[in-house]
């Protein structure tokens, strides 16, 4: 079993700054990919970053040079630290992990959500 944790969501003013975070406990052999996806009403659940075990990171387009992705291997945790917000960023957050158990058992996890809420 594993078990993800999301927290660091809220309200803040265009142009403030937020970090959410990720932790996942259990039954964890290694973490292949973590990312952060993001939802708004209406809308379909979007990529925010992804960040492979490697390290490199990926962004969507509209959070590029505002949003970074990082990862604690030796706490099986992401972080999202998140810039200069603007209103458009307001939505559900969610974290994604692929995680492996053990050989030929492997899945990808969903955080809870956490919601960002960004006033003009």
């Amino acid at each position: 079993q594993v078990h993800l944790v999301e927290s660091g969501g809220g309200l803040v003013q265009a142009g403030g700054s937020l970090r959410l975070s990720c932790a996942a406990s259990g039954s964890i052999f290694s973490i292949i990919t973590m990312a952060w996806y993001r939802q708004a009403p209406g809308k379909q659940r979007e990529l925010v970053a992804i960040i492979s075990s490697g390290r490199t990171a990926n962004y969507a387009d509209s959070v590029k040079g505002r949003f970074t992705i990082s990862r604690d291997n030796a706490k099986n945790t992401v972080y999202l630290q998140m810039n200069s917000l603007k209103p458009e960023d307001t939505a559900v957050y969610y974290c994604n992990l692929v995680i492996i158990q053990g050989p030929l058992s492997g899945s990808d996890y969903w955080g809870q959500g956490t919601q960002v809420t960004v006033s003009s």
